[in-house]
């Protein structure tokens, strides 16, 4: 009885069989927080603070993030990022999702080969094909404008094509058959069937899409103008980085608010990402 009970799971057992784990998840977590906590801190200090090591400011001011806000024309700034962000996720969404379908449920010869060769890709850095890529949307006449930093997408990625692809497969191929013989056309059972099951999945790449768009500091250099007017908000960020150097509290106050909408976006389809990064890893 006496080894019985010892043996019982209970949270003490699990505790101390487990202490070095979540001791190691903790001080990873601390890590990752760091940073972020000393942003927030150092947004809400007077500048005469700003090199003050407390977390919690002696003085406590908001008025950075409206100074920011006019410094930077962060109306203009935004709105560039986001329509940028959110046609390049439509395109992302959209493609990746046909070609992981044709991958994963159509049946055709050599297909294997070409998925590997599509992987393969994702070892060629972007900073390769930059410069083919460039001679292409000057020739189109597209320099100077936003579409570069789009259009790519709507060509589809070999990342999305293996995360939805991998997805796919964990949906019974039984539906697909089923359509088939009630006369289901290959895009009906893909848009029909597919695409509703695979929300998560499809939130998953949506997110790293969007963040992956907004976050682009290096296209928007090379295809767009150094106007606040015109350019994206990393862009942005980087100049203001140039003007007001040594102005923390302003500065920290300008990431905050360039980082609050990805923030919010991941805070209402964390679910849906959640469960797609783990499910996409079934098969």
């Amino acid at each position: 009885m006496s080894n019985a009970h010892l043996l019982k799971p209970t949270f003490a057992n699990h505790m101390r069989s487990n202490a070095l784990f979540y001791v190691l998840l903790i001080g990873g977590a601390i890590l990752m927080i760091g940073p972020f906590v000393w942003m927030v801190s150092t947004s809400l200090k007077v500048p005469g603070d700003q090199f003050d090591r407390r977390l919690i400011p002696a003085r406590i001011t908001l008025s950075n993030f409206p100074t920011a806000w006019e410094l930077m024309g962060f109306s203009n700034l935004i709105w560039n990022s986001f329509k940028i962000a959110a046609l390049s996720t439509i395109g992302q969404v959209l493609t990746c999702s046909m070609g992981a379908f044709v991958f994963a449920i159509v049946k055709f010869p050599g297909r294997e080969f070409l998925f590997v060769l599509l992987l393969a890709t994702l070892m060629v850095p972007h900073q390769m094909t930059i410069i083919p890529e460039f001679l292409i949307f000057r020739w189109l006449g597209l320099y100077g404008t936003a579409a570069p930093l789009y259009l790519p997408s709507f060509l589809g990625g070999a990342f999305g094509v293996f995360l939805l692809r991998q997805y796919f497969r964990t949906i019974p191929i039984e539906l697909s058959e089923a359509a088939r013989l009630d006369g289901a056309s290959l895009f009906d059972i893909y848009w029909r069937i597919y695409l509703p099951l695979a929300v998560p999945a499809l939130a998953a790449l949506a997110i790293f899409s969007f963040m992956s768009s907004w976050n682009d500091l290096f296209s928007a250099l090379i295809y767009l103008p150094s106007d606040l007017e015109k350019t994206t908000l990393p862009v942005g960020l980087s100049l203001f980085q140039k003007l007001y150097q040594g102005k923390w509290t302003i500065m920290m106050a300008a990431v905050l608010i360039s980082v609050t909408p990805i923030m919010i976006a991941f805070f209402f389809v964390q679910k849906q990402f959640i469960q797609g990064l783990a499910l996409t890893g079934i098969k």
